[in-house]
């Protein structure tokens, strides 16, 4: 029960990254390659640092 409120950052950090792929998916399909690169790196990013909680 008291577990409840504590928040696990590696499923936070999971959520985003399934967020920006999503948004990254959008905006290739827009044409705009550009903009895509610049998504899918923010994504690298973050599973680089869910990577490192995962080693630890």
């Amino acid at each position: 029960m008291f577990g409840l409120f504590n928040t696990n950052p590696i499923q936070k950090l999971e959520k985003a990254y399934k967020k920006l792929m999503e948004e990254a998916m959008h905006i290739q399909r827009s044409g705009d390659l550009k903009a895509y690169a610049r998504k899918i790196e923010a994504a690298e990013k973050v599973l680089t640092q869910i990577q490192e909680l995962k080693d630890k």
